[in-house]
């Protein structure tokens, strides 16, 4: 099999509609960065909601033509829906949703953005392992905590249409890859020990192989890569972007590491210095990297690093 097609852009933008952070303070604005307003009728009454939880619209210009998905639902019934019509965002220029995994913090905003965006049969692109139940962490045979059910019947209800594939999927007439199953290939990146299932009666571990990310193609600049947490691992999923593509530059990796409390933190320089080598223009930590990672990586990297934050708005050219 040759690389996938993906079309070179002139632009991505990237609108981050939910994630852990918001400082709306920050007056930090440049010609990549746009931080959320709390400014309406000239008054200081706009509130963006922080949550354990990501959603984001990706939009992608080739020429005079943008195009747009939605990129994950958040974690409560109306956070990102509440940050979106903050934002005075236009839900109903999204062509498409991906789902970058089957856990709760990624699909709570499904009915709630799927209504702003108000389109019948709406694609939704997942793997389809996002619909394991039951899902669960075990902490001890005594001691487990459920992930909500995500159906099948759930996202029809919403009004989407799901197209399921392990495969990578070309979006947005081809400007957008849903990378499909990453490999998991890295000698360090072992998911989570605690993740488990049942199927058929019997408990399995989850190596959550539903996880993946979506990538852009920035003329001569190169890949954008944006991952929900990257359970697969994010070396893992940068370095299948880069095989899938046939495109070794990597202009940009945004998302959730993964890289938060005991069990990861042993990683996070072994992971950061696996993303130096790959000399990126930006590095943006997102959601479920945890507050260790991100200082590192900054500190490691601060050409590079960028803070994100719900209602930020990033700009690749």
């Amino acid at each position: 099999m040759g690389p996938v097609m993906l079309n070179a852009v002139d632009k991505v933008e990237i609108l981050t509609l939910q994630d852990n952070y918001i400082d709306i303070t920050a007056m930090d604005n440049n010609a990549v960065v746009t931080r959320a307003m709390p400014i309406k009728d000239g008054q200081i009454k706009v509130s963006i909601g922080a949550e354990h939880g990501f959603s984001a619209i990706v939009k992608t210009t080739a020429g005079d033509q943008t195009r747009t998905l939605l990129f994950d639902f958040g974690f409560s019934a109306d956070g990102a829906a509440r940050n979106a019509a903050a934002l005075d965002v236009d839900m109903t220029q999204v062509e498409a949703a991906v789902l970058s995994h089957g856990h709760s913090d990624h699909t709570g905003g499904l009915d709630n953005l799927a209504a702003m965006i108000g389109k019948k049969d709406l694609p939704l692109i997942v793997h389809p392992g996002v619909f394991k139940s039951p899902r669960y962490m075990k902490f001890s045979e005594e001691f487990k905590i459920y992930f909500p059910e995500f159906t099948r019947r759930k996202v029809a209800k919403a009004g989407l249409k799901v197209i399921e594939t392990k495969e990578n999927f070309a979006l947005l007439g081809g400007n957008c890859l849903f990378l499909g199953e990453v490999p998991k290939r890295s000698d360090f990146e072992k998911g989570i020990p605690m993740a488990h299932f049942v199927e058929d009666g019997v408990e399995k571990w989850d190596a959550i192989e539903d996880d993946t990310s979506i990538v852009m193609n920035i003329k001569e600049k190169g890949l954008v890569i944006l991952s929900g947490c990257a359970h697969a691992g994010i070396i893992n999923t940068v370095a299948h972007a880069r095989e899938v593509t046939g495109i070794d530059k990597v202009h940009a990796v945004m998302g959730g590491f993964h890289l938060s409390g005991p069990l990861f933190e042993p990683i996070i320089e072994r992971t950061t210095a696996e993303l130096k080598k790959l000399a990126l223009r930006y590095i943006i930590p997102v959601h479920c990297t945890g507050r260790k990672a991100i200082m590192h990586m900054e500190k490691e990297m601060p050409e590079q690093f960028i803070l994100n934050m719900s209602g930020t708005k990033l700009t690749f050219t």
